[in-house]
């Protein structure tokens, strides 16, 4: 097996009286495209950073493409990409003119950037556009313009920095074809997102942050399987009797039923067929003349297992509950004593 192109041991990093990172430890396999979930604030941005010679830790040690990201800054920036959360283009400049300019910034000569610019925005449909200011763009088109800028050095790895933020169903479809082709043609991608359809989408193995430490990491399958056979999903007509409905269901399944704080959703992971529970959890509720508004039983999904392991939704940019308020949090809505 190949040695990893990324790698970190006990990455920390601190602003002030927040303690960013605490620790984080991954390792990212050449080719591979590796994803970073979790919510605003876990961590993820940071991390990137230090990963992108941005950011210095504060303790740890990372190395990527086999330099180390403090030692060997200057020579690591020339065989990495970086693509933020927002597309940082100058408006005033055509996209060519944007494109030529990130080469030469790489060293490359005016011809080579200028060719090189013209080959990626082929690649990103943006050739037609290329002689247009940038400030003519629309959302999704800026997007990949940056995304462009982001190959013009061939990088050996590519961060995306949550590379889907604000864009349109279409164009999210779009970036997830793109990584598709970059990893088909050997650029390990490293890639982070809070939305979990991206991850199970795109990324070979996941890690899950949150509150700056690595809290669980595997493919998809593998974190799925955390949760347990299927996940049976329920709502409740009125809101109000959420509580009382989850304490009702407690038991019921293999793990104890939790509560997404944005729908009102609960969750209770099951045996494979679930068709038991499914038929015990309206027998229950209608004992207690709780009226459902909808129930159904499906595969886990990456929501299942990151309200699994934190407790709230991964979009859910919360301040987060300490571990311990988070276990007495769930016992007491799932009915058992605090």
């Amino acid at each position: 097996m190949a040695d990893p192109i990324i790698r970190t041991e006990g990455l920390r990093k601190r602003f002030g009286d927040v303690e960013a990172l605490k620790g984080v430890d991954l390792l990212v396999r050449p080719g591979s495209v590796f994803g970073l979930l979790g919510p605003n604030g876990a961590g993820k941005t940071t991390t990137v950073r230090i990963l992108a010679t941005l950011l210095a830790p504060d303790g740890g040690r990372a190395e990527v493409a086999g330099l180390d990201v403090v030692r060997d800054a200057d020579a690591l920036r020339f065989r990495i990409g970086l693509a933020g959360q927002y597309a940082a283009v100058d408006e005033n400049l055509t996209g060519l003119e944007n494109l030529e300019l990130v080469g030469r910034l790489y060293h490359l000569g005016r011809r080579e950037a200028r060719r090189r610019g013209a080959e990626v925005l082929e690649r990103f449909g943006l050739a037609e556009a290329a002689d247009r200011p940038a400030k003519t763009y629309s959302g999704g088109m800026r997007r990949r313009l940056d995304l462009a800028a982001s190959l013009v050095g061939r990088p050996e790895v590519l961060f995306l920095d949550e590379p889907t933020t604000g864009l349109d169903p279409r164009s999210r479809i779009d970036v997830w074809a793109f990584v598709r082709e970059l990893q088909a043609d050997g650029t390990t991608i490293l890639l982070t997102t809070q939305y979990l359809d991206e991850a199970d989408q795109l990324a070979d193995r996941i890690a899950v942050i949150d509150l700056g430490t690595v809290i669980a990491e595997g493919t998809s399958d593998e974190l799925k399987a955390r949760v347990g056979g299927a996940v049976l999903e329920l709502h409740v007509q009125d809101r109000a009797d959420t509580a009382a409905a989850a304490e009702a269901l407690a038991g019921l399944g293999r793990g104890d039923p939790t509560i997404d704080p944005e729908t009102g959703s609960i969750r209770i992971p099951v045996a494979e067929d679930g068709a038991t529970a499914l038929t015990d959890s309206i027998r229950r509720l209608d004992e207690r003349s709780i009226a459902l508004a909808d129930v159904a039983l499906h595969r886990p999904t990456l929501d299942d297992v990151f309200l699994a392991l934190t407790g709230r939704a991964a979009e859910d940019g919360t301040e987060p509950e300490p571990p311990t308020r988070r276990r007495r949090r769930r016992r007491e809505s799932a009915g058992a004593a605090p």
